[in-house]
């Protein structure tokens, strides 16, 4: 009789492992599988662009396997809602692309002078905006500011169909811009200059000295502080992190556009991208604008991925396609690749790029 029970038991376990290999279920194979490398591209279309140009903007992506798109909504829910289904019906997966702490002619904003940051040398973004007349920054630290961006978050966050928020802009200005871009304004930034150097308004310096009894506009030298240094990245952290919360309430992920590595944007725009909560970040790693070759994108790609071990957060490396020749980006990719990254993301694709992008799959 127990032979007969251990036979019946032996058909049981072939016949269930029979059905799984029918249906295609491989257990172990499943959970060793990485999934597969993503495709990613920055998509800025315009307000008042006709619903047949998106069409055909995203039926050339997806046909370039390109898997996400990243559309700028200008932080606009109704118009998230309207162009979202059209990458959609391609097959592409969406994502509502918005400024964060950035916000150029953000109209509730501009009610509220008092909700911008303001620079060492005194000027507030709300008039006088250090390098581009766009560069309109909102403070982190003023509660109202705060949740005007966290509102616009969960306003976005509501659309069905979208995968995650990204959040661009996600810092503070540029205390020092990229080597290659100095040129441009005509700036040498050896140290951190009073104009380049923010937040000192109001309700930033009062939070700060109510946490740690210092008035930071009294500090001869500020960039020594490394408590004052320190306050600024918790600070965007905590817009982050809130986002975070709301994002995934929705069911939504939670993405942003950083640069490079978090070391390099610590030092640059006062970013440390490795302590947030969030599921996925596309470091810039933009190596024209710091004057460096390809060899760069893979040293990027992988200081990114050792700052981030002990999180869950994926990296998918930024390219900036301008300047890349078609043999430049298809080595971009596959150093990406090599490197370890998740995926990789597009910004601004030359028409030849298609080709090369859909060959190196």
């Amino acid at each position: 009789m127990k032979s007969i029970y251990q036979l019946l038991i032996i058909i049981f376990i072939v016949t269930v492992s029979c059905s799984k290999e029918k249906k295609g279920i491989n257990t172990a194979q499943t959970e060793s599988t990485p999934p597969p490398f993503k495709y990613w591209v920055w998509y800025g279309a315009g307000a008042n662009v006709a619903d047949s140009i998106h069409i055909k903007q995203f039926k050339k992506y997806a046909s370039s396997g390109i898997n996400a798109v990243l559309i700028d909504t200008r932080a606009d829910a109704d118009y998230l809602s309207k162009v979202a289904p059209l990458a959609i019906k391609e097959g592409l997966e969406v994502h509502a692309w918005m400024f964060t702490m950035n916000r150029p002619g953000d109209t509730t904003a501009l009610k509220h002078p008092d909700w911008y940051m303001v620079s060492r040398s005194g000027k507030s973004c709300f008039d006088d905006r250090p390098y581009v007349d766009y560069y309109q920054w909102l403070s982190p630290s003023h509660p109202e500011a705060r949740q005007h961006i966290w509102n616009l978050v969960e306003g976005l966050a509501k659309v069905e169909g979208i995968k995650s928020v990204h959040l661009d802009y996600i810092r503070y200005p540029d205390v020092f811009l990229p080597v290659g871009l100095l040129p441009k304004y005509n700036l040498v930034q050896n140290e951190e200059l009073p104009d380049f150097d923010f937040d000192y308004s109001m309700a930033s310096v009062d939070k700060f000295k109510k946490l740690f009894g210092k008035d930071i506009t009294q500090a001869e030298v500020p960039a020594i502080d490394i408590e004052w240094k320190q306050f600024r990245l918790n600070e965007i952290k905590a817009v982050v992190d809130g986002a975070y919360d709301i994002a995934h309430k929705h069911g939504k992920d939670l993405t942003a556009a950083v640069f490079p590595y978090p070391e390099m944007a610590d030092h640059m725009v006062r970013q440390r991208w490795d302590k947030w909560n969030i599921d996925a970040v596309m470091p810039m790693i933009y190596n024209n604008f710091y004057n460096e070759g390809l060899d760069w994108i893979e040293f990027a790609t992988k200081q990114g991925l050792t700052d981030l071990k002990a999180k869950q957060t994926k990296l998918h490396t930024g390219l900036y396609l301008p300047e890349m020749t078609d043999n430049e980006l298809a080595k971009a990719i596959a150093i990406a690749k090599q490197s370890g990254a998740s995926g990789v993301a597009f910004f601004d694709i030359q028409e030849s790029h298609f080709e090369v992008i859909k060959a190196s799959h």
